[in-house]
């Protein structure tokens, strides 16, 4: 047997894991991020650990890999332009939506833009019915006429959603096939086949942001599968999903929307494994990296899944790992809000520039800063000492806002990192407290490069008595990949009246 490598894309570092079973050896590796081009970061951190560990690249079996590269495009909207093709009638059924709001009391807060603009939503004239009849057919020509409006918009890719299309997909498949005859060059997402659900808003959504995704994400998998080609040729590649397995990379080309939450995902798989090997049924996780920390709640090794949740604002349909994130992670950065507050991200000096004492540049407060300065971390640096950590710089960009408070740097530093260690504890909260657990029942599991180094004040805080953490804590999200199995979720709708049921 060979290896098997697991690669999971941070905002700040990529971390890689590989093992040999049958030998009984498994090596990990760290390097830099490369967030305008995350296959950079893979392929250059590939080639360094195989001639770092002696690997031979051509008995690489598989590489498994946990990729954010969807959701920084809907974080910051850079996906393509959508074309979508619903029912005449529903055009504005994507901006209308449930007319919730997610911050109830914030006057000044609005709903995200919809990523289709209402000159770019085309109206088909066709209905399907409640049980699945057909109530209007499309003619041949008003599918030609939708056809020539997604074509003169010049949108990358095209959302088809149909009202009942969950229990007749007929107009919809008629008109994908019509629309890939004529234009080829365009991705196509249908409803149907991304979430074939009732609810017709988050049905629609779903395949909007698929749609949004799939020019993005078919781009990056073709540079990723030819970079790892041409150095492991015998290597598979899966991709990790939201629900916590590995798909296909066609797959993954096909239903983008599918890894909205796939790093985080790996990290519950691989906390759960590691909760397995030292008998702990029941755990916390807290998963904090460079930019974000996610927690996540397991019972009886097993991880929950929710199927329905929002990302970048934007709710979505389908199975995912239970995981809540905040941004508190090393590189979060300390500011003031209107009111003279001090505060801790979520914005973040991300892998470049980074926090000041990464000497990069980086001219704001960081966690990372904060932690050193107080004497935390060792300043003779990190990645094995290949990154060195300058104390002197983060004193420096502390005093400015220590000057303001009236505090020493030391001082406003462990003020930062209790605003931090408030975050996360609130977080936690969420996911046990809220929902009927007492995290005193549960063991904490920190992981990821910062976690362990703040998981005794996060424990103190919610009265836990028992923290375990992993081995190898800054790769458990790698390794996760690695335990993974190849996943495929199905749903079927089916309405049917409740006497019927028996």
């Amino acid at each position: 047997m060979g290896w098997t490598v697991g690669v999971d894309v941070g905002g700040t570092f990529t971390d890689f894991y590989a093992a040999n079973d049958q030998a009984g050896v498994f090596h990990v590796h760290k390097t830099s991020s490369t967030p305008s081009n995350p296959a950079e970061a893979i392929l250059n951190g590939l080639d360094v650990m195989c001639t770092k560990f002696d690997i031979p690249a051509d008995e690489i079996e598989r590489v498994s890999h946990g990729t954010t590269v969807g959701t920084n495009a809907l974080i910051q909207r850079t996906g393509s332009r959508v074309a979508l093709v619903t029912t005449k009638g529903f055009r504005d059924l994507l901006e209308v939506g449930r007319q919730t709001r997610p911050h109830m009391y914030d006057l000044q807060r609005d709903h995200p833009a919809p990523l289709v603009d209402r000159e770019y939503r085309i109206e088909l004239n066709e209905r399907i019915g409640a049980e699945g009849e057909i109530v209007r057919a499309p003619s041949a020509e008003d599918i030609d006429a939708a056809v020539d409006e997604v074509i003169s918009v010049a949108a990358g890719a095209c959302a088809i959603g149909f009202v009942f299309s969950f229990r007749n997909d007929s107009h919809e498949q008629a008109f994908a096939k019509a629309l890939r005859k004529r234009a080829p060059e365009i991705a196509v997402s249908v409803s149907s086949e991304v979430q074939p659900e009732f609810r017709e808003y988050e049905r629609l959504s779903t395949t909007v942001l698929n749609a949004y995704l799939q020019p993005v994400m078919w781009h990056y998998l073709e540079t990723l599968e030819a970079g790892i080609a041409e150095r492991a040729p015998n290597a598979s590649l899966g991709i990790n999903q939201s629900s916590g397995g590995l798909m296909s990379v066609q797959r993954s080309r096909e239903f983008p929307v599918r890894t909205a939450l796939s790093g985080p995902a790996a990290g519950a798989v691989g906390a759960a494994h590691a909760a397995r090997q030292t008998g702990r049924r029941n755990i916390i996780t807290l998963d904090m990296g460079g930019t974000s920390a996610d927690v996540a709640l397991i019972r009886d090794y097993s991880v929950d899944l929710a199927f329905d949740r929002d990302v970048a604002g934007f709710p979505i349909r389908m199975p995912c790992v239970d995981v809540e994130t905040v941004g508190a992670g090393g590189g979060s950065i300390a500011w003031f809000d209107r009111d003279g507050l001090l505060k801790a991200g979520p914005k973040s000096a991300g892998a470049y520039p980074g926090p000041a004492c990464y000497g990069n540049g980086g001219d704001e407060p960081t966690t990372t800063d904060a932690n050193l300065l107080l004497g935390r971390l060792s300043s003779r640096g990190l990645l094995d000492g290949e990154m060195e950590l300058d104390p002197e710089l983060s004193r420096a960009v502390f005093k400015p806002i220590a000057d303001q408070l009236g505090f020493t740097p030391e001082k406003t530093a462990q003020g930062m990192l209790g605003i931090v260690i408030a975050n996360m504890v609130r977080t936690i909260r969420t996911i046990s407290v809220e929902r009927g657990h007492d995290p005193r029942d549960f063991v904490l599991m920190p992981f990821g490069g910062a976690g362990p180094l703040h998981a005794r004040d996060v424990a103190v805080s919610l009265g836990m008595k028992e923290m375990v953490v992993p081995a190898a804590p800054g790769i458990v999200c790698a390794q996760g990949l690695l335990v993974s199995d190849l996943k495929e979720d199905f749903v079927v709708s089916r309405r049917i009246a409740l006497d019927d049921t028996g």
